[in-house]
Order: structure tokens, then sequence, then C-alpha cells
């Protein structure tokens, strides 16, 4: 089979517990939720969504826009396990390279729902992986969030795109691939296409304070990527290429969020998309930013992700203010 996208990352169920009895409270510029101590904290309704995580959702993403998809995962010999592998083909992704390790567990992380925030307590299974023998590479490799376990295995998938120039890699790094440090993972940045992460991981990564959006990309491309994106929450997105420099702001909420949930795998996910099939970046990232105002408005990351169809009717209808700006 020929794929036009294959994500890698680790596979997981989300229990999203809406809470019930909680607040936010600001401790030294830090937001924080907050529950009482050694008390029963009532939750109004538990929700269990499959096959999720930052690669999985990407690629449900890429599929439902028409891209040929599938996943690079790990799951173990149980229930969940199996859930998430039929829950994953349901959504059009192929499972082919979802490698099954007995006697480990499948993931499971804990999502509390407060608002339209969560908060996630993760436990990541220490699976091994390595890259699968392709028929014929892919068009695109989109890697993001693993475990520490996976350390090495970055370095294979990069030893791949550049032995495989037809292949493109987009990186979306996860909270270890972050911590891990771009001189650790130099590799990988310098053979990397499409590059996203949000503004404070931009500062981590560059081991800054600096505030300047511009400044950051142009850090981060300095790396190896050829397309930075960094995202600024209510503020918008950004995105460096060849071209220039654009910025795009949010599409306005056709609702209250109901879950931010997956916002950012959509807009990264959608954006790759729509630049395999075609689009300049910046007009790519409209299309990105559209699914992730839709995403917001259901539970889980994959619930309103939009078909090709359905974004391109979105932007039809879009504001007049709702367009790619050069900075």
């Amino acid at each position: 089979m020929k794929y036009d996208f294959v994500a890698i990352g680790d596979i997981t169920t989300d229990a999203f517990i809406k809470l019930k009895d909680a607040e936010e409270l600001m401790n030294h510029g830090t937001r924080e939720l907050c529950v009482r101590f050694a008390d029963k904290v009532p939750y109004e309704e538990v929700v269990e969504v499959r096959a999720v995580g930052n690669a999985a959702n990407a690629a449900v993403a890429a599929a439902r826009i028409g891209l040929t998809s599938a996943l690079i995962a790990r799951v173990g010999d149980d229930e969940n396990g199996r859930n998430c592998r039929s829950t994953l083909t349901g959504n059009g992704v192929a499972d082919e390279y979802v490698e099954t390790q007995p006697g480990l567990p499948t993931n499971y992380h804990y999502v509390l729902w407060f608002g339209a925030e969560r908060t996630i307590l993760v436990k990541q299974t220490k699976f091994t992986y390595s890259m699968p023998q392709f028929e014929t590479p892919p068009k695109y490799i989109y890697l993001t969030s693993l475990g520490e376990s996976a350390k090495d295995f970055h370095h294979e998938v990069a030893a791949y795109v550049a032995a495989h120039p037809e292949t493109k890699l987009a990186f979306q790094p996860g909270t270890f691939q972050i911590k891990l440090g771009a001189e650790e993972l130099k590799d990988v940045y310098a053979v990397t296409e499409m590059f996203f992460c949000n503004k404070e991981e931009a500062q981590i990564i560059l081991k800054t304070k600096e505030t300047d959006v511009k400044k950051l990309m142009e850090g981060i491309r300095a790396f190896g990527p050829k397309v930075v994106v960094v995202t600024d929450g209510p503020n918008g997105s950004n995105i460096l290429d060849a071209g220039g420099m654009w910025h795009v702001p949010m599409y306005p909420d056709p609702a209250p969020p109901v879950s931010r949930t997956g916002a950012g795998d959509a807009t990264a996910s959608t954006t790759v998309s729509f630049i395999h099939l075609g689009l300049p970046a910046g007009e790519a990232l409209l299309r990105g930013m559209i699914n992730a105002a839709s995403v917001v408005q259901g539970v889980g990351a994959q619930t309103r992700l939009l078909t090709r169809a359905e974004i391109e009717e979105w932007y039809t209808k879009k504001p007049a203010d709702f367009q790619a700006t050069a900075i």
C-alpha cells in the first residue's frame, strides 16, 4: 500500500472525567486546577475516547481529509488495545504498522475536564519501536509524542528520512521530545520539512525568554526545518516558509468550546494535509485553524474532525478578516 501520510506516536484511550466541583487559580503566573485535598470530589460524567494521542489524532484527521493514512504505534495484548485497533481502522486509518507487544498494557490516560480545559494524567508504557519495511516510501511521515523508551528510535526515523528524500518529515514534538532538546534530536530537526509547536514550547526549545514570534520561528528554522508553525493560543498561529511569514487569526468559535483537547493536533495535521494537496503554506494553515475550531466543539480530539469538503464549506463562510497576513 502506498500511503500519503504515516503518523508515528503513542496511542491511548482517554477517559474524560468531567469535574463538577473544582476551581482555577493563578499561582506565580501559572494556571492551576484545584480540588479539595483528602475529600470526595464529585464529577458529572466519564467519557472514554479510544485510539487517541497526537499521532492517532493526526492520522485520523488526514484520513478524513482524504489522504491514505496509517499509524506506527504499539498496543498491548489486551481489550483496550483491541478496541483501539478497531476504532482506528473504523476511522479509515490503516493499522498494519500497529504492533501488539504481549505482556505490556495499552496506554490509558485520565483527563480531568473542567470547563473547556483539561489536565491529563499520563503513564506511558515502555514500548519498543522500530521502522517498518514500507512497500513504497510514504509521502509524509508525521512524528509526534513518544515516551522515553523510544529515545533511540528518533534517530532511526531521521536516518530513514535522510535516505529517502521522496519522504517529507513533519515534526510536532511532544513533552518528552521537547525535554530531550534540539541538540539531542539535531538529526531529526535537520531532516524536518515542517515543524509545529506553540509559543511556550518554542521558548523552551530555544532556551530563551524571547516573545517575538518572528524571532522564535527563525530560531527554530536555524535547526533545519523548512516550514515552521508556532501557535499562540487565542492570538492565532504563525507560519514561516521560503516565501515569508504569515499570521493567521483564530477562526471564530461557532459556540462556546466544549473541550480544547486535540486543537493543536488538528491544526498541524490539517496544515500538512493541505500542503500535500497543493495549497500554499498560509492557505493550508487557514484550513488547519478551521479544523481546530470544529474539534473544540466536541469531546475528544477526533469526534468533530472535518472532511475536506466540510473544511472548504466553512472556508466559504469565513469572516472577511480570517486570512493570512504577512508579518
